[in-house]
């Protein structure tokens, strides 16, 4: 098994290349990380342009689609139901996509604008700051962050559902870039550096913050080898997981998930500041809505400065390298489902669960700030780890918050490198959806280990830069498959909408009834 694992050159040269990677980083760690550190202002610098474009490119795309006449046709047989109820459906894409970086960037995302403003000539700590910091939280883990999971999810399930053909993104740009065995393990192997960076970089946020939790509630050093510990645990308990399968495990624990947030969720919107987290997400929206464009595209060649390479761009690149692995798992649960249902449920009912979560959290930490004066942003602005718990804090039964956002992130971690290894398996076994469990395993120890070298060779930069460098080429991918999307669809057979079959009959009766009364006047 193992000798033939090697022959798939798909693996062998993803693996190679991981691998070679993690062994960089433990060897030389602070050369590693002062590398990382150049690579990522190098290309956030010069390629920042191209991710804006390509992401607004893709939101527009898919958005038009909906309105096309093409947006009814199924992702899978004609009259097939969809595989997953409504809740089980909505549980399973705010698990793999949201997840971690949700809980991280909450609270975190909204206080650290409201101290270090998106504008350079705004002041920080002030009314203003705190609007501008909602609007762009909200714009951040809106449409455009979905859009890039949706493109490739959209492909993916198409393929495999409908055309009945493996889910591999080569497959999928075939229309485009043909059938070459060279381009078409090019095209793969690019798609799993991408997918392993991208939920390293998860699992690393949302170990960081387990560890700042740790040192919050129950004053443990927040350390390296405190965080290197969490992430061995994290591994055992997603390949436990993984061992059971997608309708066993993944099921249940999305579900566990779900119900978790929307449990935290409900009690901070209670006893925080409800009003004002509800006029908060109102007028957040408003922003986000009338901002869309301008937010989308915006750079600053005139006045200089690193905030949105910072910040847009990282969350652009993040969103891109994740894109193979949400994708490939929001396909795999859309079987069923039109492509206007699949695009409208993907790309505004997790970012409305976002875009209030952050409200609530972030909403009632700047209230806080606003009206009592706690210190949250400073406090923010010095351990980006601390958002969540330094919350806590001014609310009630924080301990116990406390301990059900630990296990909530735990749980996050879980599902989401439960799916990483089933995605990464299937796309090293030819697209099966039944990959072998020791595929599981070794891609399982390869995210694990990058996710620890990462952390401690740089930290959050460390984390940020392996995002970076793996979206860069998958980026271009991303542009082709909206041409290849044009190609699959343009020529599929539309369905018979209930109105036209009737149209259809009643044409039918009126020819037989000119028919017959033809034949009655020969007679």
């Amino acid at each position: 098994m193992m000798i033939k694992m090697w022959k798939n050159p798909v693996f062998s040269v993803s693996a190679v290349v991981i691998l070679a990677f993690a062994l960089i980083g433990a060897i030389v760690p602070n050369w590693f990380g002062e590398v990382a550190k150049n690579i990522f202002s190098i290309i956030s610098k010069y390629f920042g342009w191209f991710f804006l474009l390509a992401v607004f490119i893709i939101a527009v795309f898919l958005i038009g689609l909906v309105f096309t006449k093409y947006g009814s046709l199924r992702l899978g047989e004609e009259h097939e139901k969809p595989e997953f109820p409504y809740f089980s459906w909505i549980g399973m894409l705010f698990g793999a996509g949201l997840g971690v970086g949700l809980v991280f960037w909450g609270v975190a995302e909204p206080m650290s604008h409201f101290y270090t403003p998106p504008f350079v000539d705004m002041e920080g700590l002030s009314e203003t700051s705190a609007r501008v910091a909602m609007g762009y939280a909200f714009f951040h883990w809106g449409i455009s962050q979905w859009s890039v999971y949706a493109i490739v999810g959209l492909v993916m399930a198409f393929l495999q559902f409908r055309k009945k053909k493996d889910a591999l993104i080569s497959t999928a740009l075939e229309p485009v870039t043909g059938g070459r065995p060279l381009v078409k393990h090019t095209i793969n192997s690019l798609s799993i550096i991408a997918t392993v960076m991208g939920i390293a970089t998860s699992i690393g946020l949302g170990v960081m913050q387990l560890s700042g939790g740790l040192n919050s509630v129950l004053n443990i050093n927040n350390s390296n080898w405190i965080q290197l510990l969490l992430i061995l645990v994290v591994f055992l308990l997603y390949m436990l997981s993984s061992s059971s399968g997608i309708y066993k495990g993944m099921k249940y624990l999305s579900n566990l998930n779900l119900a978790l947030a929307v449990g935290l969720l409900l009690f901070v919107f209670i006893t925080g500041p409800t009003v004002f987290i509800l006029e908060t997400f109102t007028l957040a929206i408003g922003d986000y809505l009338s901002n869309f464009i301008s937010y989308s595209l915006r750079l600053q060649p005139y006045r200089g400065g690193t905030w949105i390479r910072d910040w847009t761009i990282f969350y652009w690149a993040w969103a891109i390298a994740w894109s193979p692995f949400v994708g490939a798992f929001i396909a795999r649960v859309s079987k069923g489902r039109t492509i206007r249902e699949f695009i409208l449920g993907v790309i505004i009912f997790p970012p409305v669960i976002a875009c209030f979560w952050i409200a609530a959290f972030g909403g009632t930490a700047l209230w806080l700030d606003l009206k009592k004066n706690t210190g949250i942003a400073e406090t923010v602005h010095a351990d980006v780890t601390s958002a969540l718990f330094e919350l806590f804090r001014y609310l009630p039964i924080s301990g116990i918050t406390s301990i059900v956002s630990m296990v909530l992130i735990l749980i996050f971690l879980v599902t989401s490198g439960d799916t990483a290894t089933y995605i990464l398996a299937s796309m090293t076994s030819e697209g099966s959806l039944n990959p072998p469990q020791k595929l599981k395993v070794v891609w399982g120890v390869l995210i694990s280990v990058i996710a620890g070298v990462l952390l401690y060779a740089g930290g959050l930069e460390a984390l940020q830069t392996a995002s970076l460098i793996a979206a860069l080429p998958f980026t271009i991918l991303l542009i082709l498959l909206i041409a290849a999307v044009i190609k699959l669809v343009r020529f599929e057979p539309l369905p018979i909408r209930k109105i036209d079959l009737k149209r259809f009959r009643q044409l039918e009766k009126l020819s037989q009834q000119e028919l017959d009364k033809k034949k009655k006047n020969n007679k």
